[in-house]
């Protein structure tokens, strides 16, 4: 079996190095050849087929470990089975698309409301809007930028003037949600490949509000319930992810889904219970392809 993994051409870091290697080698004990691309080796030119315009053996699957979201569409123009698909990773990438898909399916999460759209080069000249925001949401409330990873692009607004501040100095694809006091500082994050919970890991921080390591959190083994699992699985099966790092925090009533996390990183989650989950995406995708299940 031949397939391909592509990463970004741009992002050169260690722990993207560290993931690569990992597919690489679960890809090589499981006798797969997996072939790793960068988006910039594959530009998408229309009016060619792929076998023309690669000049290579067509690969059986693509992991699109990136979020390249056009040249995943071109590869399943080409009947090419993508892990995960491109519509996938576009709503994972949009933290408001997440949000609508698990709202269409009845998943709980923190209430939520999206900053209205406005344009390049004028933002949000009237902030008349922020009122009904602070009528249905108290303070504090979070503010989250709509694309961004690693815990980053995510703020606690305590004030009106805070919540401006935050407003004039941050993207102008926002949403806004309540602050959820009973999980603060702490989260739990559970890796779904298919229909199985892999690994999971509890996340804390002592000193942030939010419990990402990449933001200087810890992380602990961590059991979750039956009712986590089928909250993680109904949320991974709404944004349609093969696999997917599902966040939780801790509800007064009840979990909460916080994000769905189509290319999640698992190196910490490697680290922290032993738990490959490269060796489990592998496996996953051969069973896939050999069963003629996706696509």
């Amino acid at each position: 079996m031949q397939g391909w993994l592509i990463v970004n051409g741009f992002l050169k870091s260690k722990k993207f190095d560290e993931l690569s290697e990992m597919f690489l080698l679960a890809a090589k004990e499981q006798k797969i050849d997996l072939e790793v691309y960068k988006n910039s080796e594959l530009l998408v030119e229309l009016g060619e087929d792929l076998t023309g315009f690669m000049k290579k053996k067509r690969p059986e699957f693509v992991i699109l470990w990136d979020k390249d979201i056009l040249l995943g569409n071109y590869l399943e123009s080409m009947k090419i089975p993508v892990f995960n698909s491109s519509n996938c990773i576009d709503i994972c990438d949009d933290k408001r698309k997440t949000h609508l898909a698990l709202q269409k399916e009845n998943i709980p999460m923190p209430q939520t409301i999206f900053a209205p759209m406005t344009y390049d080069g004028i933002g949000f000249s009237e902030l008349d809007f922020l009122e009904n925001i602070q009528k249905r949401l108290s303070f504090p409330m979070i503010v989250k930028e709509a694309f961004g990873s690693f815990g980053a692009q995510v703020y606690m607004a305590k004030t009106s003037e805070e919540l401006k501040n935050i407003i004039l100095h941050s993207s102008k694809e926002l949403l806004f949600q309540e602050y959820i006091a009973n999980s603060k500082g702490r989260d739990v994050r559970l890796q779904v490949v298919g229909n199985e919970v892999v690994g999971s890991m509890y996340r804390f921080s002592d000193t942030d509000f939010r419990a990402n390591v990449s933001a200087g959190g810890s992380m602990k083994v961590y059991t979750p319930s039956e009712v986590e699992v089928s909250l993680a699985l109904k949320a991974a099966k709404a944004v349609g992810a093969d696999f997917a790092g599902v966040d939780l925090l801790f509800g007064e009533k009840g979990p909460l889904v916080c994000e769905v996390n189509s290319n999640a990183h698992f190196k910490n989650l490697l680290d922290c219970t032993g738990v490959n989950t490269a060796e489990k995406i592998i496996a996953y995708i051969r069973k896939e392809i050999s069963c003629g299940m996706h696509g």
